[in-house]
């Protein structure tokens, strides 16, 4: 079975090594080569170094109708596409015959769009999961395929959960491509299994923003806590903290009322700082302060008081 695979980002690799393990991938697509570092160096993506380890050719399109020709002499099978950060058009969707899969890292129409993990975990859910899907012109809006529920834990960060169904889409991946090489794939309308239009609406993601990364020390200890493990270990949530401004790593929910207002950086307790907010006390595990590593919040506590 041929294929070409779509995809970007770490997430994306392990689905890449299941599709060059188990068809002839004769071409990965992904974005362009970007800046990164203290030199702005040019830097491949995660799914480019793989695909070069991996002897397959890469595609950069800053356009998708620049790449139209060159899939089309592909004569693929099928395409698979994980975390590729960019819409694929309908004229691209037509061109294999078994269609085209993706990894989507939530039980859609649920969390739907860019960001599903951060907005699940910021939401506090705590059943999500991985949905292969047979893609459409709309933004995950394709027939399910196959899909499979996950417990996400209370105090799962962001890079766990990422990295775990990563991998679990990527097993799932290879449940469908055995599937495909077989004849039809199974597949059901997102509409049929039933989900409130309102709530599908809700849940949709977009790509995140600055102002996404700030805390309000305002909001309940569950919120602040839950907004934190999203964004953990990065980009990490932004806040003032002891007339600091600190990205936060890990923040976990405390017994007691706090009579300070919010934000107020109370006392080190075990490994965390105190603080107050809007409905009692967080402890600040883990935190970067300006311009240095990351370290426990107590230790950033004491510092504090010793100033």
């Amino acid at each position: 079975m041929r294929s070409v695979f779509f995809g970007t980002s770490d997430f994306a690799v392990p689905s890449l090594r299941v599709c060059a393990s188990l068809t002839d991938c004769r071409l990965v697509v992904t974005q362009p080569d970007r800046p990164a570092g203290r030199g702005h160096k040019l830097q491949p993506t995660p799914v480019k170094r793989v695909a070069l380890a991996l002897g397959i050719p890469t595609l950069e399109p800053a356009r998708m109708r620049d790449a139209l020709e060159a899939l089309r002499a592909c004569e693929a099978d099928v395409f698979a596409l994980a975390s590729y950060g960019k819409i694929v058009p309908q004229a691209v969707l037509d061109l294999p015959p078994l269609g085209a899969l993706n990894v989507h890292p939530s039980l859609l129409p649920l969390y739907r769009g860019a960001t599903p993990l951060q907005a699940q975990l910021r939401d506090g859910v705590t059943q999500g999961g991985v949905t292969i899907m047979l893609m459409d012109a709309g933004l995950d809006t394709g027939d399910i395929v196959l899909q499979r529920e996950t417990a996400i834990g209370p105090d799962e960060i962001y890079g766990e959960l990422h990295d775990r169904l990563a991998t679990g889409g990527a097993a799932m991946l290879a449940e469908v491509l055995a599937l495909a090489a077989r004849g039809p794939l199974p597949r059901e309308a997102q509409t049929a299994r039933g989900v409130d239009p309102a709530r599908i609406a809700a849940t949709a993601t977009r790509p995140l923003e600055k102002a996404d990364l700030e805390i309000d020390w305002a909001w309940s200890a569950r919120r602040i806590a839950d907004h934190v493990r999203s964004l953990s270990p990065a980009p990490g949530a932004r806040a003032e903290l002891g007339g600091e401004r600190v990205k936060l790593l890990r923040v976990s929910v405390r017994d007691g009322a706090a009579t300070a207002a919010p934000g107020t950086l109370l006392d080190a307790s075990g490994d965390a700082a105190l603080v107050a907010c809007g409905d009692g006390v967080v402890g600040v595990e883990r935190l970067v302060p300006p311009n240095r590593g990351p370290l426990d919040g107590a230790a950033f506590a004491r510092a504090r008081a010793a100033v």
